[in-house]
């Protein structure tokens, strides 16, 4: 009753009666200083408000719902003079601006225009239905990138998001892996993975594994959220990162055309078409890869196909709906892992020829977004997945040993279905005569997935059919589990902006979590003898499931100065467990069965900014403390026999449960410093830029039940991360010098060390440190682009993972150097 009563009281405050804005307009024309015509898609950033508009094909803006004051308007346009004035409000006044065109516009100067108006808005409370006030947040913008888009490369692409760990052994950018503050980085399951504000990993709750990853060549901007996100869009502790899908082009056609050769990664390309007619709009892209023979290691071959469209229609000014769907699909040869031995001495070898791995995806949404005036919006999305995963190969303890074409492959099989419905309302008031922002949401999420594993064909091919095996004319099904996960959730959250000056902002939150995950199936518990003969064949009923409701709280505070924030913020955090992998069979892993859900709560204190038109930075500490956190240690394997009795087997495997109480904290900084300006401030044709983005993070296991793992370091904290470089330009040349330090990293909460010699397992050991350079080239003439360039241009031999299941089981190599191209066409 007490928790019923606490939510009501919760639900009431942040509806504290509202009260609309008195409102003001400025609106106006903007036009070409010499033809005296309208200029279509100019930009009015009022940096006072932090509102903005952008002008319609008559050069027409509005500015609405503005207090009384002096506004700093800026009008932008990239092939024009920026103007920057003062405007009184209140005024109704309609006023023409001229912009003065650019007469020796090139790449240069269109990205320095790009930069310095997103440095403007960079600090927004409100975007769309979403609050920022007093959250770590940070935002990559893809058209400032400078590097290998084609294959998706994270170490680039990534390059100024500070503390990100990267697992890059993927291949070829088909799936994005990166954690963050001691969370394993495997398929990002530990961040809540979004594409245009839905979800789509495998399962939010039951498997939060993203094995789709859109290409960064149709990104407009990827947004990450740390930890203080888990109120707005999921209960996970890496928080939120969001795929921003570029907008359909305002022109009534634009065609983009990219055409990319790999050293690593043979032929890709990329094709989008977009565009607006009236009300109606449109932006559809279809990518092609295939690197037959062109894989650094043998048994590496992969296609893949990914194609995205979406559709609005702009009923009127206040009313927007789109359908969004996107299809992704690859085939991919695994070459699996290696020992420390087989690493150290040609990490280019492989000894597995029969394994692959097999993706279907298939994501719709239907989104529906409602303005009520200029102070609140409603956004609706109706989001479904229908998707499949299939492994199949030869996978053994010891990862030495050398394919047997004899044998039966492993096959495990994958289905995801699951929908939902999120809305969310935001709306600006007044309280007396302070500003406030209110957010309210809620989201239903049901999902119903099936896993199934058993012996698949012994071919070489990429075959992920059961084998059925005949036994006197009849049919025997030797499938090892067969399982469904129904999940269920229903979330409501809210988090409510109070400005208390113009200043200083305070931001309360809360989200409501009803969770129920169940797992249905059988599994089969089979024994051999020496000779290999069947003892023991016995199938066991499986059925679980768990309901919890959890309450989550969090406040953000927010102090602004003219150019810079002092932000902090502490949430509450959890993850449910998931059932999913509980009766894989794996030889090189295990999972306790009686596994618990994760909680805890994360802490920021940062201060970021500009430096006049010099330095843009943003350095924070935080902290990450996890309840029963989820992790992995070196055991001797267990089963049950026929009589219930759990026995070891004698053979060491990494065994995953709750570990223990971890503790997590660091520093992050990313400095962006404009050398051009520093020195060269007349050079207008010229880019020069160092960025530092350093983490330097500690941890340790301060509670465990597990004899020789309290006071130990967490897996996946590297106590060094860094990633520096240099932007270069010159007119429609650009260029782009990066060097990449991580630290040592423990892969096990027993911190076991590496042992280069070992010829056995390759699960067991650290990660040791490295660095990688790379080395990136632009040029535009006219309506074509190349680009060229390094990865790991010392052609550095190192890995980032040691899988204990597919890719693997074993160290995967990370890729080593490698020379792209490029061309472009841009119409």
């Amino acid at each position: 009753m007490a928790f019923k009563k606490n939510t009501v009281l919760l639900f009431i405050y942040f509806c504290t009666p509202l009260f609309v804005f008195s409102q003001h307009r400025f609106s106006g024309k903007i036009i070409d200083k010499e033809s005296k015509k309208p200029i279509l898609s100019a930009t009015v950033f009022d940096k006072t408000s932090g509102k903005e508009a952008t002008t319609n094909q008559y050069g027409q803006f509005t500015l609405n719902d503005l207090k009384e004051g002096v506004h700093q308007l800026v009008f932008y346009h990239q092939d024009y003079r920026w103007k920057e004035i003062a405007i009184d409000i209140p005024t109704n006044i309609d006023q023409t601006i001229s912009l003065s065109k650019i007469l020796e516009l090139n790449e240069v100067v269109i990205l320095g225009k790009k930069k310095a108006l997103f440095d403007l808005k960079r600090i927004k409370d409100v975007e769309g239905t979403s609050i920022y006030a007093g959250k770590k947040n940070e935002i990559v913008m893809v058209d400032q990138l400078i590097g290998n888009k084609s294959n998706n490369n994270a170490r680039q692409v990534y390059a100024q998001v500070a503390g990100l760990n990267i697992y890059e052994s993927t291949n070829c950018g088909l799936q994005l892996a990166i954690g963050g503050r001691g969370l394993d980085p495997n398929r990002t399951a530990n961040f809540n993975t979004r594409q245009n504000a839905y979800d789509i990993s495998a399962d939010v709750l039951g498997y939060p594994e993203s094995y789709y990853t859109p290409p960064v060549e149709a990104l407009e901007s990827i947004e990450i959220i740390r930890g203080a996100a888990s109120l707005q869009y999921g209960t996970q502790f890496g928080g939120l990162i969001h795929f921003k899908l570029k907008k359909p082009s305002l022109k009534p056609w634009e065609i983009n055309s990219r055409h990319t050769f790999d050293s690593n990664c043979g032929y890709a390309t990329f094709n989008s078409i977009s565009g607006t007619q009236g009300k109606f709009s449109h932006y559809s892209y279809i990518s092609y890869k295939n690197n037959l023979n062109q894989a650094p290691r043998p048994n590496m071959d992969l296609k893949a196909v990914q194609l995205f469209s979406q559709l609005g229609y702009a009923i009127n000014q206040n009313t927007n709906i789109q359908f969004e769907y996107t299809h992704s699909s690859y085939t991919a040869q695994q070459a699996g892992g290696l020992t420390d031995a087989q690493f150290y001495k040609d990490p280019t070898t492989s000894n597995r020829s029969r394994n692959w791995f097999e993706v279907n995806w298939n994501l719709f949404a239907l989104k529906l977004q409602q303005k009520f005036g200029d102070h609140s919006q409603l956004d609706a999305n109706i989001f479904g997945l229908y998707a499949k995963r299939n492994a199949i190969g030869f996978r053994t303890n010891r990862v030495s040993q050398e394919d047997d074409p004899n044998e039966a492959r492993d096959l495990q099989k994958g289905l995801f279905r699951n929908w939902g419905l999120e809305t969310r309302f935001l709306t600006k008031y007044e309280l007396g005569s302070k500003k406030a922002t209110l957010l309210l949401g809620a989201k239903y999420y049901q999902a119903k997935n099936a896993e199934q594993q058993g012996p698949g064909s012994k071919t070489k091919e990429a075959d992920f059919s059961f084998a059925t095996y005949t036994s006197d004319q009849l049919p025997i099904d030797l499938r090892q589990s067969d399982f469904e996960f129904p999940n269920l959730n229903f979330a409501f959250f809210g988090e409510n902006i109070f400005y208390l000056n113009d200043k200083l902002s305070i931001t309360p939150g809360f989200r409501l979590e009803h969770i129920h995950t169940k797992s249905n199936g059988t599994y089969r518990a089979i024994d051999r003898d020496l000779a290999n003969n069947i003892i023991r064949d016995q199938t066991f009923s499986d059925d679980r499931s768990l309901k919890r409701t959890r309450i989550l709280l969090g406040v953000g505070l927010g102090y602004k100065m003219a150019n810079t924030e002092l932000y902090a913020n502490i949430s509450q955090n959890y993850r449910s467990v998931t059932f999913n992998d509980i009766r894989i069979i794996n030889p090189s892993f295990q999972i306790d069965t009686n596994i618990n859900d994760e909680k805890g709560f994360t802490a920021d204190l940062g201060f970021r900014g500009q430096l006049g038109k010099l330095v843009s930075f943003d350095a924070n500490i935080y902290g990450l403390l996890y309840d029963d956190r989820i992790g992995e240690v070196l055991r001797e394997e267990t089963r049950k026999t026929a009589s219930g009795e759990t026995i070891t087997t004698g053979k060491v495997v990494r065994y995953r449960g709750n570990i223990g109480r971890a503790l997590i904290y660091g520093l992050e900084s990313l400095i962006d410093w404009n050398l051009r300006n520093t020195f060269w401030p007349e050079k207008y044709g010229i880019k020069a830029n160092f960025y530092s983005n350093l983490a330097i993070t500690n941890s340790e296991y301060l509670k465990s039940e597990i004899a020789g793992v309290q006071h130990k370091k967490v897996e996946f904290v590297p106590n060094i991360n860094l990633r520096t470089g240099l932007k270069l330009g010159y007119k429609n040349l650009l260029a782009d010098i990066q060097f990449s330090h991580l630290g040592k990293q423990y892969t096990d909460a027993s911190n076991a060390p590496q042992n280069k010699k070992d010829n056995q397992s390759g699960i067991i050991g650290s990660i040791p440190a490295y660095s990688v350079w790379d080395l990136s080239l632009s040029y535009r003439f006219k309506n074509w682009t190349v680009e060229t360039g390094v990865n790991n241009f010392l052609n550095k031999a190192y890995f980032t993972q040691r899988a204990t299941g597919y890719p693997g089981p074993g160290i995967i190599p990370a890729m080593p150097r490698s020379v792209y191209l490029t061309l472009g066409l841009k119409l």
